[in-house]
């Protein structure tokens, strides 16, 4: 499965509260529970204004599925072509 970042704009993300984070993220796994495996979450970044998330799935609709079913905001699905990091220079 292609692997996705996934921009989401969330003007205060920065300041949201643990709590907050941890109702997205339950939000989150119930709705990828009832997607029989089209969608995977691997991990979020949490910046000022956004979160942006890591995401394999089927397809981009995927995707905005499991946003819509959860309520979250979708800016941008990108496909990621390569992942390289230090080692890949070596």
């Amino acid at each position: 499965m292609p692997r996705y970042l996934i921009e989401r704009e969330l003007p205060g993300a920065g300041k949201l509260s643990v709590d907050e984070l941890n109702g997205i993220a339950k939000k989150s796994n119930e709705v990828l529970a009832g997607m029989a495996g089209r969608a995977h979450w691997v991990e979020s970044y949490v910046t000022d204004d956004a979160i942006t998330c890591v995401y394999i799935a089927d397809s981009p609709e995927a995707v905005r599925e499991h946003a819509s079913c959860g309520g979250f905001p979708v800016t941008s699905i990108r496909e990621v072509g390569h992942v390289i990091d230090p080692l890949t220079g070596e």
